[in-house]
């Protein structure tokens, strides 16, 4: 036996000795300890004969960080192993700032899958949806691929290309799609004013400043509508992000009421987030709207407005990402996210494989196909370099009205929910008078 060998079995064993005994001694021995006890010598066997015996020379090392990450992905699709520059990796997305195409990815029964594309990033702009299957990247399988290592092979520097191949639903065959990696800023918040009088606040994602981006938000639209008589809180294809955020959007809304619980195996994984009273927060209406790429930190904050009552959701189902992943550092740099517990809304509702159900179920309508159509590429006066302007070019504010008008053309949900906070308003003047 090998002197690396004799050391692996010394540690092997004292692992397995605090296993069994713990603080409490040989009385709790089980057989359960027994069977672990089992199949570590069976997996200390195994890595000999390989270490011994395999047609090639083998390194030690990936042996066993092959056999955590085998460990770690038959638990579910959100634990992983992550070495030390997959952690930097980590800590650096949740800043905002990275490198790649700009996509929530997780495994759906051992497929790649897109949860959703990020708002105005490469892969968004190149046609990537939630839902898409991605089984090639650069024309390899992604079959029995992890997550992490999904991440570092569509990260990459600006400019770069990468290639994944999709399966979509209503596709004959699958698509090759060509990305350009892009410098990824997150700006997780976008608001605007429509009709003077309805805000609407856009969360594409949940990094470290979205709280504190929020009530900038709140400020700006206050200020400018005349009077604020609804909010529009649009959260679709938001992949979610840190839990401390989620916590912080919804207590914006609310004055009081349980925002979310969490419960695992151990006492220490169970928590309760609690609304405060701050006195700015905002009384008009408000409506949600969520999609199958709503996720985890946005179901959350979907389930804690829907369940004290505070907003409508509409759109469709949701994700169902309700799980809590805890990141434990390791000694060498690398790092462990755990799954610990699930998210439960303030009714006690489990979020996790069942999503938000909208009140307010409304389907997107998807415009067909755009066929070849010889009138859009005629060259018209408005085409030409310094044509004169039209009036309605030229008043800023009706070009500013037309875009409006365009945006909801084109979003049938999010027209859906202004119309629902107009009618909102007008009921309540008429039932005034």
């Amino acid at each position: 036996m090998n002197t690396f060998f004799g050391k692996r079995t010394i540690v092997l064993l004292v692992f397995l000795m605090l296993l069994i005994l713990g603080p409490y001694g040989d009385s709790r021995v089980s057989a359960i300890d027994r069977s672990t006890y089992k199949s570590l010598k069976t997996f200390s066997e195994v890595l000999d004969m390989v270490e011994k015996n395999y047609v090639e020379p083998v390194e030690t090392d990936k042996l066993l960080q092959g056999a955590i990450n085998g460990m770690i992905k038959s638990l579910d699709p959100h634990s992983s192993f992550m070495t030390a520059e997959m952690y930097k990796e980590l800590e650096v997305e949740t800043r905002g700032i990275f490198g790649g195409i700009g996509i929530e990815i997780t495994l759906v029964k051992d497929v790649l899958t897109v949860v959703s594309p990020i708002e105005d990033t490469p892969a968004y702009n190149a046609g990537v949806k939630s839902g898409d299957q991605i089984i090639k990247i650069d024309g390899k399988s992604t079959k029995d691929i992890t997550i992490q290592e999904a991440v570092s092979k569509l990260r990459g520097p600006k400019d770069t290309k990468v290639t994944i191949t999709i399966l979509r639903e209503g596709l004959a065959k699958p698509k090759d799609i060509e990305v350009t990696r892009s410098t990824i800023k997150i700006r997780s918040i976008k608001s605007k004013v429509y009709d003077d009088h309805i805000g609407y606040i856009r969360i594409s994602s949940f990094q470290e400043r979205t709280g504190d981006d929020l009530k900038k938000a709140l400020q700006e639209i206050e200020a400018k509508a005349r009077p604020l008589n609804g909010i529009v809180l649009d959260m679709r294809n938001n992949p979610g992000g840190l839990l401390n955020q989620s916590v912080e959007v919804s207590d914006a809304f609310l004055k009081s009421g349980i925002i979310v619980s969490t419960r695992g195996r151990s006492k220490s994984m169970e928590s309760e987030a609690a609304a405060k009273d701050d006195g700015d927060e905002p009384t008009c209406p408000m409506v949600v709207l969520v999609n199958e790429g709503t996720a985890s930190a946005a179901e959350i904050v979907s389930g804690a407005l829907q369940d004290n009552g505070r907003a409508v959701i509409l759109g469709t189902q949701t994700f169902g990402k309700g799980s809590v992943q805890t990141v434990i550092p390791l000694e060498d740099g690398a790092a462990l996210k755990l799954t610990t517990a699930k998210y439960y809304t303030p009714k006690g509702r489990s979020i996790q494989a069942e999503g938000i159900t909208p009140d307010i179920v409304v389907k997107p309508i998807r415009p067909a196909e755009e066929k070849e159509d010889a009138d859009n590429h005629l060259l018209r006066e408005k085409d030409l370099k310094g044509h004169i302007k039209s009036t309605q070019e030229n008043d800023a504010k009706a070009e500013e009205a037309k875009k409006e008008k365009d945006n909801l053309d084109r979003d049938n949900q999010l027209k859906n929910a202004i119309d629902i906070l107009k009618s909102w308003d007008i009921l309540k003047k008429n039932m005034k008078g």
